[in-house]
């Protein structure tokens, strides 16, 4: 897989990376066979998290591929209560010493919570310094990238949210166009929703290219210069993923599929996201 989409600084960035949330935790058999297939298949862009406690796991993977450190592209992400300043300097620095790297290749903050301007700063600071190639945010909304732009002294290059055909986020991707910030697909998939991957134009247009419907899906993502991270624990659809690289897409195809736009979220909305206090408290002993 060679496709990749050049952030605002140069830095390029594979297209298809690797999700790893809720893939089983710790440096374990399991995690570690999905990790070292998912490398075989091809993947060298794999996206974590803070809050996913598994980032020492994909560190020790990578490790054990003997694969060149250089040729990965790592994200990891800031919590919600690792924002401000200080706090998110020090989620970044956990996050290097378990991922064994002192360069992480993009950093984001997971959610617009208190302090994410603060956060921002220390973000900026930490990409001046040379420790983060690529900085940007995930599940953003309009209104945040917003409030972050007026007082940012640098932009951010990205924004992972939630995309798939169900859930296009058009007035969203259509700002981030204007204001040169990469659209990055987190559920590309829509989460393995049945009624999506069954949904009758996409296994007709899928029937048409001898392919599998997620592969159909994928495509698009690729055709409109989104950044997807697919995730699949089975080898077979690893490679199905990784494949979708090499579907064209008719003009009417592409078309069809804008059809479905039904405005369809699987998970909660950003702007409304709130967190119960003891969940807050359990996470903060998880990542710790």
């Amino acid at each position: 897989m060679k496709r990749s989409v050049t952030a605002g600084n140069g830095v390029e960035i594979p297209q298809i990376g690797f999700g790893i949330y809720k893939i089983k935790q710790g440096a374990g058999e399991d995690f570690d066979k999905t990790i070292l297939a998912a490398i075989q298949a091809g993947y060298r862009h794999f996206d974590t998290a803070r809050i996913y406690g598994n980032e020492a796991a994909l560190g020790s993977a990578i490790d054990r591929s003997k694969i060149p450190r250089e040729q990965f592209f790592l994200t990891s992400k800031a919590w919600t209560t690792e924002l401000g300043y200080t706090r998110t300097r020090k989620a970044f620095e956990q996050s290097c010493r378990k991922l064994g790297t002192n360069v992480l290749d993009m950093y984001l903050i997971h959610f617009a919570g208190p302090g994410y301007v603060e956060a921002w700063k220390a973000i900026e600071e930490l990409y001046e310094e040379g420790r983060i190639r690529v900085i940007g945010v995930a599940n953003f909304e309009i209104e945040h990238l917003e409030r972050l732009m007026q007082q940012a002294q640098i932009p951010p290059m990205l924004n992972q949210i939630e995309t798939h055909p169900e859930f296009q986020q058009s007035p969203l991707r259509a700002y981030m166009e204007r204001h040169h910030i990469l659209h990055e697909a987190w559920a590309p998939l829509g989460q393995g929703s049945r009624t999506l991957l069954e949904n009758k134009e996409l296994t007709a247009i899928a029937a048409a290219h001898d392919c599998t419907t997620a592969q159909i899906i994928l495509a698009w993502h690729l055709h409109r210069g989104t950044i997807v991270i697919p995730k699949s624990s089975h080898p077979v659809r690893m490679r199905e993923n990784i494949q979708s690289v090499n579907i064209v897409l008719t003009p009417g195809e592409l078309e069809r599929i804008a059809q479905l736009d039904t405005k369809t979220r699987y998970s909660a909305n950003p702007t409304g996201f709130q967190i119960h206090p003891l969940f807050v408290q359990t996470m903060k002993w998880f990542v710790r």
